[in-house]
């Protein structure tokens, strides 16, 4: 027992609650703790200060530090001995719903999953900074394209609002924070609450369906022992537990619990950046209905030795589970066990196991019951960076992880867990890496994942649809910004005020073209386009509030809209230039779109004659 700490518990002026969390510690073997302390009476803030830091990790980990501890010294002594976590297990490909066409089965999908939404809850994880990105904000402000410039945030919030004005019911939106995003995440949305209570139709994000839940940090472990780090004498290192933790939070608020009481029949887990989701969500819920899945993956077509966590279907003696195996485990995983070859993709260089999204729909009967069995905690492990061949001594400390995704590891036989593969352009364009990293993934042929290609990809998706639904587009073309090549063609941008599925779109677009340098915006439940055409860089934007319906019909427009201008270098060295426009390369100038901003409700005509009023 270490002697400062007792004497420090029998004469240091501390409260019973101080005195007691000291005594768990040295009863777990962590009184090296307080070796470093000056005697009783002395640096007394600075001590309490230490002691209310380890008092907020043992209270909000199930358990407290004993069972963190506890847990850590467990999965060290694996990775000592070197366990294989997939002893037993062989990879097979899964099986998998394929809705990589924009074909008759994804409209249906689409349709069960319009049809299932009432009962739906969104899951936002949204801890990360755009610091890697080279945006000195959160990730969720950053502004997904950047001719209307929304937020990643802002387009996740009008998705759902438009859903559940759509299914007659205010949708709950749960948003995980760190302790880096919260109060900004908070500042953000109050910015959205705002403007809703300025909307004088009423359509936003209300208050009463946002839960915010601040994810805590755990202790980083100095040694093979799980020692807790130190960082000075009067502090601990605490270090992210990983995503995993949304489900923690989410038992561990009731927010779980009261989502089901309330009615909610799956969740839907999403990232910080991807703005495709909103694309692919509803035919994704519609498979989990249709096949009674308890866990449904929205996965895309992956390449040998990608990046990218494989789905995998692992067969053992005990039965076969259908889970995540991240990259740098799927190479040795597949070498062991059938193909000398690895992680290497077939002729064309593609895996037979698709890529993970981390989009997920997890259904609530099967979700309840996980959470209250594992009190939250989801598949720990611990991937130590060992200094030397004795694997007891780290290079630097450590902590126990979960991803969200392993959630099935805790699932028994009776629960089905699916895969559901989408395009990847359609359902998963993520914002995540900086310019300089972008560039260098497109040299190797893999997807940029940067501003610019996720921007790109979300117009991409907005011709397809305007295709599909008999809109003459120009083919897509190639653009290069900052030197990363993106798809380039016509800036659509179709919000979900304005169509929510394929079905949708059709129903209030028919005929007319875009050429490849034109932009279209709309944003309105009661716009219809009829026979619309815009040439050259023509530029249309109507914008129209609930209750105001626009027919925009037999017109050809052909004067300069909008179009992007590249950045020079002295503007991405101006400290006056955004940031979001920086980490694209480029910034979009309008000369003479036609804007239509409908404020009041009543039936409107745009055509050959003008914008005018009806009745």
């Amino acid at each position: 027992m270490s002697s400062i700490a007792q004497d420090h518990i029998t004469h240091g002026s501390l409260t019973a609650a101080e005195a007691a969390l000291m005594e768990g510690l040295l009863s777990i073997e962590q009184g090296h703790l307080f070796e470093g302390w000056s005697p009783p009476g002395g640096d007394l803030e600075a001590k309490r200060a230490m002691l209310a830091q380890l008092a907020r990790v043992d209270a909000s980990y199930p358990g407290g530090l004993a069972a963190y501890v506890t847990r850590a010294r467990t999965l060290l002594a694996a990775s000592r001995e070197g366990a294989n976590p997939f002893e037993g297990l062989t990879p097979e490909r899964p099986e998998a719903v394929d809705l990589s066409e924009l074909d008759a089965r994804y409209e249906a999908m689409e349709q069960r999953g319009l049809e299932a939404a009432a009962g739906l809850g969104v899951v936002l994880v949204a801890g990360g900074l755009g610091e890697r990105l080279g945006y000195p904000g959160i990730k969720v402000d950053i502004p997904v394209e950047v001719t209307e410039g929304r937020s990643y945030l802002e387009t996740y919030a009008d998705w759902l609002v438009a859903l559940g004005r759509r299914v007659g019911r205010r949708l709950p939106l749960v948003i995980m924070t760190s302790g880096q995003t919260h109060e900004a995440t908070l500042a953000s949305l109050e910015s959205l609450w705002r403007q809703a209570d300025e909307r004088p139709d009423g359509a936003g994000l209300d208050r009463a369906q946002v839960t915010v839940l601040r994810q805590e940090l755990v202790p980083a472990l100095a040694d093979d022992a799980a020692r807790v780090a130190l960082d000075g004498p009067y502090a601990v290192q605490l270090k992210p537990h990983g995503h995993g933790d949304v489900h923690l939070l989410m038992h561990t608020s009731g927010a779980a619990a009261r989502l089901g009481e309330a009615g909610c029949t799956h969740l839907l887990f999403i990232q910080d950046t991807n703005a495709q989701v909103i694309n692919g969500a509803l035919a994704a819920l519609g498979v989990s209905v249709d096949s009674s899945l308890a866990f449904n993956t929205v996965a895309v077509p992956r390449m040998g030795g990608e990046a990218v966590g494989a789905i995998s279907r692992l067969v053992g003696a005990d039965g076969a589970l259908t889970i995540n195996v991240e990259y740098n485990q799927l190479d040795a995983l597949l070498r062991a066990t059938v193909d000398p070859a690895g992680d290497a993709g077939d002729e064309a260089g593609r895996s037979p196991f698709p890529g993970n999204t981390n989009t997920l729909v997890v259904a609530m009967s099967a979700y309840l019951p996980t959470l209250a069995a594992s009190e939250g905690i989801i598949a720990e492990f611990v991937n130590p960076k060992y200094a030397d061949a004795t694997r007891t001594t780290f290079k630097k400390p450590t902590r126990l992880e979960t991803m969200m995704q392993d959630l099935p590891r805790l699932f028994g036989a009776e629960q089905r867990v699916g895969v559901t593969v989408m395009d990847r352009a359609w359902s998963f364009s993520a914002d995540k890496n900086a310019v300089s990293d972008a560039r260098a993934k497109a040299a190797a042929g893999r997807p940029p994942e940067c501003a610019a290609s996720a921007e790109a990809e979300l117009y991409q998706a907005n011709r397809r649809k305007l295709s599909r639904a008999g809109v003459q587009v120009a083919a897509d073309g190639q653009a290069t910004w900052r030197g990363v090549p993106v798809a380039d063609g016509a800036r659509v941008v179709l919000s979900p005020r304005f169509a929510l599925t394929l079905g949708d779109v059709a129903a209030r677009v028919s005929g007319g073209s875009l050429d490849a340098a034109s932009t279209l915006v709309l944003d309105g439940a009661g716009i219809t386009l009829r026979d619309v055409h815009l040439r050259g860089s023509a530029g249309l934007w109507v914008r129209a509030v609930d209750g105001a319906s626009l027919r925009v019909e037999g017109i050809t427009l052909d004067e300069a809209g909008f179009h992007p201008v590249a950045l020079t270098e002295e503007e991405l060295a101006d400290p006056a230039v955004p940031d979001f426009l920086k980490i694209r390369g480029y910034r979009v100038v309008a000369e003479a779109p036609l804007v239509v901003e409908l404020e009041e409700p009543g039936e409107y005509v745009l055509d050959a004659e003008g914008l005018r009023r009806l009745g």
